[in-house]
Formats: structure tokens, C-alpha cells, sequence
């Protein structure tokens, strides 16, 4: 199973980074750019909860429809459900923390895959995951800073 983990840091406060995890509004996919809109909807939203399918473009499509869970201070887990790639129980984890005038913002994805496709990317995630989803996270971060 493919571990990947990163860490960035960010001028913005922790309270901004968890606001723009756990926003589900349309605007989804504009802050989180590596996010294909055709995928994009929110089934179930509740105070610390939701359930959600997304997905990126990459591959042909791959798509997963997960549950968030903010209930811990400063952490956001995400808990696939379903996907057409990977198996339900992979996750991403992100801790955002204060660090100086910011946040650091760390991620933790775990996956599994479940299809050939799955199975696949699993091994190329071994290969290039951490730069990819490193890459995205930063240029996630530095698009909220630019807003």
C-alpha cells in the first residue's frame, strides 16, 4: 500500500487552510485546482462531516467518493467510500498546525488499489506520488494566498 507523505507551510492562518478543506460550495474545484468539476458533488454535509465525489481527470478518470471528518482540531480525514481506482478505507489525512505567522500543513494519503486501474496508479504512486500530490498541495496553498 502506497504511503505519501508531505508537508508545506503557508503565510495564511490554520483556521483559513481548514475553511478551504472543508469547503463544499460550488468553488470546490477552483481552490482545490487538481479537482476535475465533471466529478464534483456533495451528497451530505453536517457540522464536522460530509460526504463527497471527487476526482481528477488523471488516467482517464478516477474518481472517489469519500467521507470528511473535521471533528479532531486542526485535522481533516478523508475516508474513501467508493472509487472506480482504489479500495474504501484508503484516506488522505491533513494537519494543519500554527507556524509562525501561518500554518504547516501536513498530508498523509494512504492507498489501496481495487481495480487493475487502482493497482496500476498504486505502483506509480510509489514512484511519483510524493511529488504530485507535494506539488499540488503547494500550489493549492499558493493560490489561497493569492485570493
Amino acid at each position: 500500500m502506497p504511503v505519501i507523505n508531505c508537508t508545506a507551510t503557508t503565510g495564511l492562518p490554520p483556521g483559513r487552510v481548514l475553511a478551504a478543506l472543508t469547503d463544499f460550495t460550488a468553488d470546490r474545484p477552483r481552490i482545490w485546482p487538481s479537482l476535475d468539476p465533471r466529478f464534483y458533488q456533495a451528497h451530505q454535509l453536517a457540522e464536522t462531516t460530509a460526504e463527497v465525489t471527487e476526482g481528477s481527470a488523471f488516467a482517464g478518470g478516477v474518481w472517489e467518493r469519500a467521507r470528511y471528518d473535521w471533528s479532531a482540531p486542526g485535522t481533516v480525514r478523508i475516508t474513501v467510500l467508493d472509487s472506480n481506482a482504489f479500495e474504501p478505507g484508503s484516506s488522505w489525512t491533513y494537519q494543519v498546525t500554527p507556524a509562525g505567522n501561518g500554518s504547516r500543513v501536513g498530508l498523509r494519503i494512504e492507498r489501496r488499489g481495487r481495480t487493475l486501474k487502482g493497482r496500476l496508479l498504486a505502483v506509480l504512486l510509489r514512484i511519483t506520488g510524493r511529488p504530485v500530490f507535494c506539488g499540488d498541495l503547494r500550489k493549492a496553498l499558493a493560490g489561497l494566498t493569492a485570493a
